[in-house]
């Protein structure tokens, strides 16, 4: 395991404090998610199964699709402020690799830290590397989701920041 966790984009004012996270909303029903999706395979295709089953299962009014030009970057400043704009929450994926799950996670803090609640999703093989990168950028504990379905390839899982007791679906799990 690490001792500690070494953030090589870190600029001026990284790690000077903890990460507020977004008021939650109660349900999704008439909100605009934003579907935040890196360059990895399929990721597109899995955020667009992701915005389907919240708009048949929660009644999502709108979702907003918009794609990094780069796994490894951060969102950029256009679409961060679009999505802040424009958005109620938003999912980002997909993390699946060590440096696509730090920047997926990185990308969520951003938009937390901008007021706008946000859901990564990261693969089972990398939750851990994802989980240390939230450390290492001190924002607070997050909850895991169990995967609706499973894949042959990786079990995806969303790494929420809501607690589970202000999830509407907790209940059922």
């Amino acid at each position: 395991m690490f001792e500690a966790m070494i953030d090589p984009t870190a600029g001026t004012g990284a790690g000077s404090g903890a990460t507020a996270l977004a008021g939650r909303p109660v349900d999704l029903r008439g909100r605009t998610v934003g579907l935040l999706a890196n360059t990895k395979r399929n990721a597109e295709e899995l955020l667009d199964a992701v915005g389907a089953l919240l708009t048949a299962d929660h009644g999502t009014a709108a979702l907003v699709r918009r794609k990094k030009l780069s796994i490894t970057d951060p969102v950029p400043a256009d679409i961060l402020a679009e999505l802040v704009e424009t958005c109620d929450v938003v999912v980002v994926g997909v993390g699946d690799c060590g440096s696509c799950s730090a920047s997926a996670v990185a990308d969520g803090l951003a938009l937390e830290a901008a007021g706008v609640p946000a859901v990564v999703i990261c693969s089972d093989a990398f939750r851990v590397s994802a989980d240390a990168w939230r450390r290492c950028r001190a924002a607070p504990a997050t909850r895991t989701s169990p995967p609706r379905t499973r894949s042959p390839r990786s079990t995806a899982t969303a790494c929420a920041s809501a607690p589970a007791s202000r999830c509407p679906r907790s209940s059922a799990r």
